[in-house]
C-alpha cells in the first residue's frame, strides 16, 4: 500500500512540474472561444514594427535566389562576412520540405514566400542580435521583412508563414519569439495547412510512373511533383546530386537529368558513377537552374516494396561521353512525339542541347578567347567562365573552381588563348547553354 502511494505521489508531482514547465517554457494566448471553437483570426503580422532604431544587424537586399519556404539568397549592398549574396536562413519558422525531400504543403510554404519576395518593391533582412549569425551550415540567421508599392509598413515574412499555418515555430528564444508562437497556435487551432486534415493538392501519394528520360526532357510539365521510376546510368556524383543518362534509339541521343539527394540521403552506397539504376524519386523545378531534376529519392533497404525503391541494376557500365561538335550543340534539331495529359501526340521540335541536358559529352579543339572570374561568391570564388569559339560557333564553358594537385586554383591565364579538348556536363545558366567542367582532369590544354 505504501509502495503504491509513493508511485501516485511522484506521478502527481511529474504532472506539476510537466505543467508548470510548459508554462514557462512558451507564452500562451487563447485562440478559441469558450465553446472550443477558433477565435477571430488575428493578423499578428500587422502588430509587429520593424523598429529602425534598434540595434539589431540589418540591410536592405535585392533578390538573388529562391530556394524554398524558409531558405532564400539575398543580393547584398554591402558584403556581409566578405560575400556580397547573403544565404538567409528564416529565423523562427520550419516550413515543409520542398527540395531535398517534398513534404505535404512543403510546395505551397515555397510559393508563398516566392510570391511575396518577387512582389516586393522592398526587403530588409534583420538579425536577432547587433551581429549576423549563422547556422550549423552557414546560412545567416534572419527576420525578412517585405513591403509592396500598396503598402506603408514592412511585414515579417517569417511570421506570416507560421500565420498562414505553412511552418512551425523553431525555437522562441528571440526577439519576435512571443509573436511567433501566438502565430502558430492560431494557425493550429484554425486547422491551417500543416494541421489540417485535408489533402494537399500540390502532394502526389499515387504509385510511381514509369517514364523515360526522353519523356522528362520533352514534357516535365507533365510530370511535376509527380513520382517516377525510371533506368539510366550515373555518370557523375557531384554537389549533393548525381548525374544520369540513358540512350534513346528513337533520338539517336542521349538524355539526362540530375537527381538531388541533399546530405541526409540513406543510400549512398547505391550512387557510384558506372551503376545502371532504378530512379525512384519526385520530379520537381529547380529554382537555381530554371530546370527541372529529380528530388525526394526513395531509398528504405527494409521497406516492404523494394520496387518503390532505388536500386541497383547493374555496376560496371561504361560513362559514355558522347562526342559533339560545335554545330550540332548550337543550332541541331530533334523532331519528337509528345504526348500531353489528355493521350494526344503532338510532333514538336526540340533543339540538340534542350534534349542533351545533363548528359556527358564531349568537344574538341574550342579555342578560349575571353575568360571571366567569379569574384563576389563565397562559394564559388574562382570559378570561371570560358567563352570558346570553334568553326564559326561560340560554346561557353563552365569551370567548378578547379585545382592543380598541390591546392592552389587554376586561374584565367591557364586557359586565355589556348585551344581546348573538353568534357563535361551540359548544363543550363541564365537562358544559356553550356558546357560544365568539374575537374581538371576533364580538360586538355593544346
Amino acid at each position: 500500500m505504501k509502495t503504491s502511494l509513493k508511485i501516485i505521489s511522484v506521478v502527481l508531482l511529474l504532472c506539476v512540474f510537466t505543467s508548470c514547465f510548459v508554462s514557462c517554457e512558451f507564452p500562451w494566448t487563447s485562440t478559441t472561444t469558450g465553446g472550443g471553437q477558433p477565435s477571430e483570426f488575428v493578423d499578428y503580422a500587422s502588430q509587429v514594427k520593424l523598429d529602425f532604431t534598434s540595434t539589431r544587424a540589418r540591410q536592405e537586399v535585392t533578390l538573388h535566389l529562391h530556394v524554398d519556404g524558409d531558405t532564400t539568397h539575398f543580393d547584398l549592398q554591402s558584403p556581409i562576412d566578405g560575400s556580397y549574396i547573403l544565404k538567409a536562413r528564416y529565423l523562427g519558422v520550419d516550413t515543409p520540405e520542398s527540395t531535398g525531400a517534398i513534404e505535404k504543403w512543403g510546395k505551397k510554404a515555397s510559393t508563398f514566400t516566392k510570391e511575396r519576395l518577387l512582389n516586393a518593391t522592398s526587403i530588409i533582412v534583420e538579425s536577432d542580435t547587433h551581429v549576423w549569425n549563422t547556422d550549423s551550415n552557414g546560412r545567416h540567421l534572419v527576420w525578412v521583412w517585405y513591403k509592396t508599392a500598396e503598402m506603408t509598413d514592412y511585414r515579417l515574412l517569417n511570421l506570416e508563414l507560421l500565420q498562414q499555418g505553412l511552418a512551425k515555430p523553431k525555437g522562441t528564444d528571440n526577439v519576435y519569439g512571443t509573436f511567433c508562437f501566438d502565430a502558430y497556435m492560431q494557425a493550429r487551432a484554425h486547422k491551417l495547412h500543416v494541421f489540417s486534415t485535408e489533402r494537399d493538392p500540390d502532394f502526389y501519394d499515387g504509385m510511381p510512373i514509369p517514364v523515360t528520360l526522353l519523356d522528362l526532357a520533352t514534357n516535365p510539365e507533365k510530370y511535376d511533383g509527380k513520382t517516377v521510376t525510371f533506368e539510366a546510368v550515373i555518370t557523375r556524383d557531384f554537389g549533393g546530386s548525381i548525374y544520369l543518362q540513358a540512350f534513346n534509339e528513337e533520338t539517336g541521343m542521349y538524355h539526362g537529368i540530375s537527381a538531388y539527394y541533399g546530405y541526409q540521403f540513406g543510400g549512398m552506397d547505391q550512387i557510384t558513377p558506372g551503376n545502371l539504376m532504378r530512379i525512384v524519386g519526385k520530379v520537381s523545378y529547380w529554382e537555381g537552374g530554371g530546370t527541372y531534376q529529380i528530388s525526394d529519392l526513395k531509398y528504405n533497404e527494409f521497406s516492404p516494396k523494394p520496387e518503390e525503391n532505388i536500386a541497383i541494376i547493374e555496376p560496371g557500365h561504361e560513362i559514355v561521353y558522347a562526342l559533339t561538335s560545335p554545330e550540332e550543340f548550337c543550332n541541331g534539331k530533334r523532331e519528337v512525339l509528345v504526348t500531353n495529359e489528355e493521350g494526344e501526340e503532338t510532333l514538336k521540335t526540340f533543339s540538340y542541347a534542350d534534349l542533351a541536358l545533363d548528359t556527358a559529352i564531349e568537344m574538341h579543339d574550342l579555342k578560349v578567347t575571353d575568360v571571366r572570374t567569379t569574384v563576389n561568391s563565397e562559394t564559388s570564388k574562382g570559378a570561371m567562365t570560358l567563352t570558346c569559339v570553334a568553326n564559326g560557333k561560340t560554346v561557353y564553358v563552365r569551370t567548378e573552381v578547379l585545382k592543380y594537385a598541390d591546392g592552389t586554383i587554376v586561374t584565367a591565364e591557364y586557359f586565355q588563348g589556348k585551344t581546348i579538348d573538353v568534357k563535361g556536363l551540359v548544363g543550363y545558366y541564365n537562358g544559356q547553354y553550356q558546357i560544365q567542367l568539374l575537374t581538371l582532369n576533364d580538360v586538355v590544354v593544346k
